[in-house]
C-alpha cells in the first residue's frame, strides 16, 4: 500500500513539470510529438522512420510497451505485428527504449522524463548533443539509463539522483560532461538500488565526490579519464560492496588509503594520475618529507656530475651535427629536396626526411621482385646494392597519375606525413618518359587482413587476442587522426582507401597504415581514383554518401575505419557480408535487437574475457557502429575515435604491450643488410 501511494504521489508531483495537454495525450502521442523529432534532429533517421501511424506499433524499432496493468504488450503473434489500431490506444505505456548505435543526431528532450512506466533507456553510441535535461531525474519508473558514447555536454543535473530509489545502472561514459559531480539534494542519499555508475571519459572536475562512498549497493564505479583532483578518500577503500573501481587518468594526488594495499584493486585502477599520487597498489612509493639521507645526497651529487659530462658530450655532438639537422629540417618543412638530374636526363629524385642517403643511381639500380599488383601501381621489394638493405617501390601505372605540375604538390604532401603508425614515403622518382616511383621503407607484408582471414594458411600465425587486436586498431586510428589534423597550414589529408589489407602489422602488433592519401590527395586521375573506390565498395568499406559524391572526406575515412573495427571484432570479411546482401553493421544491429550481442564477437576475441564491458569490447562495438552511421554528420571524428579507444583499453592487457619502445617510431630506411 505504501509503495502504491508513493508512486501515485510521484506521478502527481511529476505532472507539474510538463504541459497538461502533453500529459493527458498518452505515451504514443508524446513519443511522436516530442521524443521522435528531438532524437533525430534535422536529419531523418531510418530507425525512427518506423515510428508512424501507418506501421503497426509492434514493429516500431527499439520500443517495448506495457498495458496499464503493468503486463508487457504481446508482440509475438502475427496478429499483433499487423495490428494498426494499437498506435491509437492512449492507455498503452512506453516501457523501454533500446536504440544503441542508431545514428541519432538530435538531443534529449525534457519529455523523456514524462513517461510514467519507462523503465530502461539505451541510447548509447549515437551522436546526441546538448545537455541532460533536468526533468529526466523525475522519471517515475526509470531503472536503467545508458547514454554512453554520445556528445552530451554541460553539467550533470543534480536531479539525476532523484532516481536513486529505483535506478540500478547509470552509464554516461564517453561524453563531454563537465563541472563538478553534484551531490544528491533529496533525502535518499544512499542510492541503495544503484549497482553500476559509469561517468568515465568526460570532463568532470573538482575533488572526488565523497557522497558516492555512501552508496551502499554500488558494485562498479568508473570515474576514469576525467579531470578530478585532490586526495582519494579513506571511505572509498572501506566500501565493502565495491567490486570494480577505475580512477585512472585523472589528477588525483597524495597517498592512497592503506586499505587499498590489501584490496582486490590493482594499479590499473589508479594509473595515469602522475607521480603526485602514490602508495600501494601503485609502484610509486610515497616519499617522506623528512629529507634525503646521506646516501641520497651522494647519489644526487654523482648524478649531477654524470649529467655535466653527458651535457658536454651532447653539446659537442650538437655542434658537429648542426648542419645536417638543419638540412633535415628544411627537407621536412619544404616537402623534399631535389637531387641533381641523372646523366643523359634520366630524371630526378625528390627525397624526404629519413631518405637523405638515397641516390638516384641506387634507386634505379636496385634489384626488385613483384610483391603485389594494384589497380594503379605495381609494388616491388627492391634490394639496394652493396648491402644497403631493402626498400619498397611502387611503380605508378601509365596514365594513372596526374601531370607533373599537379603530381608534385600531391607527392610532397604525402612525403611530409610523419607518424609512428604510418609507413613513411622516403623519396619520389620521376623519369624523363613520365615514369613515376614512390619509395617507401620496406616492412614484411603481413597485413591485418592476412592475420584475420588467412586461417591455417599463414605460417606461425600469432594468437589474435583482444588486447592485441585493440592495439592494432588503436594504432590505425592514431594514424588516421594524424592525417585528418592537417599540417603546415594545409587542409586535412584524407586517406581514401582505409581497409585491413592496407594496415601492416609487425611482430609487436604495431600497426602501420600504408597507401594513405593516394586517393585523397588527388595524386591519381579521376578514373584511377574511382577504380580504387569501386574496389572499396566491392569489399564493403565504401561510405554510403560515395554512391553519389565521388570525393572522399574525413568522414568517409571514419566510416571505413568503423567497418575495419567491426572486422577486427567479428573476424568476418566485409566483402562476405556485402555479397550476402547483409553488411556488418546490419548483422550487429540484428544481434543487438535479438539480445544476442555475445554471438557477434569472434571466438578468439571472446576467449578468456570475463566481462565484455570490463574489457572494452562492448564500448568498441558501440564505437564501430557509431563510425558506420549512415549519415556522415553523425559519425565521430578520428580524434574522438582515438580518445574512446584509449579510454577503453582491455583491463587485463599488459602495459608493456603498449610500450612506446615497441612502436619503433624512429625506424628509418634500412642502411644495413636486411
Amino acid at each position: 500500500m505504501h509503495t502504491a501511494t508513493a508512486r501515485a504521489v510521484l506521478l502527481l508531483l511529476f505532472a507539474g513539470f510538463i504541459p497538461l495537454a502533453v500529459a493527458s495525450s498518452g505515451d504514443v502521442a508524446l513519443l511522436l510529438g516530442k521524443l521522435k523529432p528531438a532524437l533525430q534532429g534535422s536529419v531523418p533517421n531510418a530507425q525512427l522512420a518506423t515510428w508512424n501511424a501507418s506501421t503497426p506499433l509492434c514493429l516500431w524499432r527499439g520500443l517495448r510497451w506495457s498495458t496499464p496493468a503493468g503486463e508487457p504488450l504481446r508482440c509475438d503473434t502475427a496478429a499483433a505485428r499487423a495490428n494498426l489500431s494499437l498506435s491509437r490506444d492512449a492507455a498503452l505505456l512506453l516501457a523501454s527504449i533500446r536504440l544503441p548505435a542508431a545514428a541519432l543526431a538530435g538531443r534529449l528532450p525534457p519529455e523523456l522524463g514524462a513517461f510514467p512506466a519507462l523503465e530502461s533507456v539505451y541510447l548509447a553510441a549515437n551522436a546526441l548533443s546538448g545537455v541532460i535535461p533536468l526533468e529526466l531525474g523525475n522519471a517515475p519508473a526509470l531503472s536503467t539509463l545508458d547514454l554512453a558514447g554520445n556528445a552530451l555536454s554541460g553539467a550533470l543535473p543534480p536531479s539525476i539522483w532523484n532516481l536513486c530509489d529505483r535506478l540500478a545502472e547509470l552509464r554516461l561514459h564517453g561524453n563531454a560532461l563537465s563541472g563538478a559531480i553534484p551531490a544528491p539534494a533529496g533525502p535518499n542519499g544512499t542510492c541503495d538500488s544503484l549497482r553500476l555508475l559509469d561517468l568515465g571519459a568526460n570532463r568532470f572536475s573538482g575533488g572526488f565526490p565523497s557522497f558516492l562512498t555512501a552508496f551502499r549497493g554500488l558494485q562498479r564505479l568508473d570515474l576514469g579519464g576525467n579531470r578530478l583532483s585532490g586526495p582519494v578518500p579513506e571511505s572509498l577503500a572501506a566500501m565493502r560492496s565495491l567490486q570494480m573501481l577505475n580512477l585512472s587518468y585523472n589528477n588525483f594526488s597524495g597517498p592512497l588509503p592503506p586499505a587499498f594495499s590489501a584490496s582486490a584493486f590493482t594499479e590499473e585502477s589508479f594509473l595515469g594520475n602522475g607521480p603526485a599520487l602514490c602508495g600501494q597498489p601503485l609502484r610509486q612509493p610515497c616519499v617522506s618529507p623528512s629529507g634525503l639521507s646521506s646516501g641520497g645526497v651522494a647519489g644526487v651529487v654523482i648524478g649531477l656530475m654524470a649529467g655535466i659530462v653527458v651535457a658536454a658530450s651532447v653539446c659537442i655532438g650538437w655542434a658537429q651535427g648542426r648542419w645536417r639537422r638543419n638540412r633535415v629540417r628544411r627537407a621536412a618543412e619544404e616537402g623534399g629536396e631535389e637531387t641533381e638530374e641523372g646523366e643523359g636526363g634520366e630524371g630526378k629524385l625528390v627525397v624526404f626526411q629519413g631518405g637523405e642517403h638515397l641516390t638516384l643511381e641506387e634507386v634505379l639500380n636496385a634489384t626488385g621482385q613483384v610483391v603485389e599488383k594494384a589497380s594503379y601501381c605495381t609494388v616491388y621489394k627492391a634490394k639496394l646494392a652493396d648491402g644497403g638493405g631493402s626498400i619498397e617501390l611502387r611503380l605508378l601505372r601509365e596514365g594513372s597519375c596526374r601531370d607533373a605540375a599537379s603530381c608534385g604538390p600531391a607527392v610532397r604532401r604525402i612525403g611530409r606525413a610523419r607518424h609512428e603508425n604510418l609507413v613513411p614515403l622516403r623519396a619520389f622518382y620521376q623519369g624523363r618518359r613520365g615514369e613515376k616511383l614512390l619509395v617507401y621503407d620496406y616492412f614484411p607484408h603481413r597485413t591485418l587482413h592476412d592475420l584475420l582471414h588467412a586461417g591455417g594458411g599463414l605460417e606461425s600465425r600469432p594468437a589474435l587476442t583482444w588486447p592485441r587486436r585493440h592495439k592494432i586498431a588503436l594504432g590505425a586510428a592514431r594514424a588516421l587522426a594524424y592525417l585528418h589534423e592537417g599540417r603546415h597550414g594545409e587542409a586535412p589529408v584524407v586517406h581514401g582507401n582505409v581497409r585491413s589489407s592496407n594496415v601492416l602489422v609487425d611482430e609487436y602488433f604495431v600497426a602501420r597504415v600504408t597507401e594513405y592519401t593516394v586517393v585523397g590527395s588527388r595524386l591519381l586521375v579521376p578514373a584511377a581514383a574511382e577504380a580504387v573506390l569501386a574496389a572499396a565498395k566491392a569489399d564493403g568499406y565504401r561510405a554510403p554518401e560515395l554512391q553519389s559524391a565521388k570525393r572522399c572526406g574525413p568522414r568517409t575515412d571514419v566510416y571505413a575505419f568503423g567497418i575495419l573495427l567491426l572486422e577486427v571484432l567479428m573476424g568476418r570479411k566485409p566483402s562476405c557480408a556485402a555479397n550476402a546482401g547483409d553488411d556488418l553493421p546490419s548483422l550487429v544491429k540484428a544481434a543487438v535487437l535479438e539480445e544476442a550481442t555475445m554471438e557477434v564477437f569472434d571466438a578468439e576475441v571472446a576467449k578468456g574475457v570475463r566481462s565484455l564491458a570490463e574489457e572494452g569490447l562492448v564500448q568498441a562495438l558501440k564505437l564501430a557502429m557509431g563510425c558506420c552511421a549512415p549519415v556522415a554528420a553523425a559519425r565521430p571524428s578520428m580524434a574522438e575515435v582515438v580518445r574512446q579507444l584509449e579510454e577503453n583499453r582491455p583491463k587485463n592487457s599488459r602495459s608493456a604491450l603498449y610500450s612506446p619502445a615497441e612502436t619503433r617510431s624512429e625506424a628509418g630506411t634500412p642502411t644495413t643488410a636486411a
